[in-house]
């Protein structure tokens, strides 16, 4: 996705973009006269780019198989330069879904609750699926054609590569995740985020912002930004892992007010006073959340269903109805270590969103803990 230049880091492109990749030029290797050499796709942010396809293999008339080399840009993870495959299958046009997506070797099974996608389906996240059924419909109406496609998404070192993720403790068993928002796959070096958030909070103070709203990504960000759509767009900052350093820097840039608005696991991770939320850097402790339960009602039974729990994401949909105090609960903690970090001086606030963009816990609002 573009050379490195001076002082900017090179975005990659993540295994659901691979994945969309390797499914489009397999697709193009049944219906197109040559074989191709690489794929132009459209990431879900509207931007476009060419992957290399590292082989296409037609089996026969209705089935092949194309794989791509990951590329993860100027921030390696444990897929870099992994090789993601599709193998594509023409089906009847009496099939009643268009594309259907299932996962092959190397390809995690969700065997536990609480992740985006539920038990018993392949570990292949919404935006991944959403790209490779864009690319397949995108081929299929080219060449006119009304055929029925499934694509089954493969990893040969998956299982391998898998070992050496959480993917196991989630109850992602046999492979690894396809994943990613957007398709693309953005540096996180400390010292280039830093300069990006501390640039946009520059930018913020100079446009005479008093108060800024901190999101720890693009999701987050968009339902912020529908909740209060009368504050400015320059005041939203995307603060990513950096919890601790981004309110350092907002303090230093002595804003009046600061709104924090999260998911239920980074707020958790917030609560213990962890200073980057990054999964590689921090250790997401239900039992801690458990032992802060029992402590504030005594009621064992909560702090059961929360010890229970396989994910926060999990803990927070067991708790959302009928035990809501303890979601507040967290985002008066998250409350306490924003203040620690930003100095006493902010007027902060501390939203914590469901996972539709709904507000699940505001600091603004006292809680009643169960008797």
């Amino acid at each position: 996705m573009g050379r490195t230049t001076a002082g900017k880091l090179r975005s990659g492109f993540t295994t659901g973009a691979a994945a969309a990749a390797a499914a489009k030029g397999a697709l193009l290797g049944l219906l197109a006269k040559q074989l191709p050499h690489q794929v132009k796709i459209t990431f879900l942010t509207g931007a476009e780019t060419e992957i290399p396809l590292k082989k296409v293999i037609v089996k026969s008339p209705k089935c092949a198989i194309a794989t791509v080399i990951k590329d993860a840009g100027d921030d390696p993870d444990i897929t870099h330069k992994a090789e993601i495959g599709a193998r594509v299958t023409l089906l009847s046009t009496e099939q009643d879904q268009k594309v259907s997506i299932s996962g092959g070797k190397g390809v995690g099974m969700v065997t536990k609750p609480g992740l985006e996608i539920p038990p018993g389906h392949p570990a292949i996240n919404p935006g991944p699926l959403r790209m490779i059924t864009n690319e397949i419909v995108e081929v299929l109406d080219q060449y006119n054609r009304q055929d029925r496609v499934n694509v089954e998404v493969f990893v040969p070192k998956g299982e391998k590569l898998a070992l050496k993720t959480l993917n196991a403790r989630l109850g992602i068993l046999g492979g690894l995740s396809i994943l990613g928002t957007t398709g693309i796959e953005r540096p996180m070096s400390h010292e280039a985020y830093s300069a990006t958030i501390e640039k946009a909070l520059s930018v913020a103070w100079a446009c005479g912002l008093n108060e800024v709203v901190l999101t720890t990504g693009r999701r987050s960000e968009r339902f912020a930004q529908m909740l209060w759509p009368q504050i400015s767009e320059e005041a939203f900052v995307q603060m990513g892992d950096f919890f601790k350093a981004t309110l350092e820097l907002a303090s230093s840039q002595s804003f009046s007010s600061i709104i924090v608005v999260v998911f239920f696991g980074k707020a958790l991770k917030m609560a213990m006073g962890t200073p980057h939320t990054h999964a590689a850097h921090s250790e997401l402790t239900l039992n801690r959340l458990a032992d802060w339960t029992k402590a504030e009602s005594g009621h064992k039974k909560i702090a059961a269903i929360i010890d229970k729990a396989n994910t926060a994401r999990h803990a927070f949909e067991l708790l959302k109805k009928d035990y809501s105090w303890v979601i507040s609960l967290v985002a008066q903690k998250v409350l306490v270590r924003v203040r620690q970090f930003s100095g006493p001086k902010i007027k902060i606030r501390v939203v914590i969103l469901d996972y539709n963009g709904q507000v699940a816990a505001d600091s603004l609002k006292k809680y009643e803990k169960i008797k």
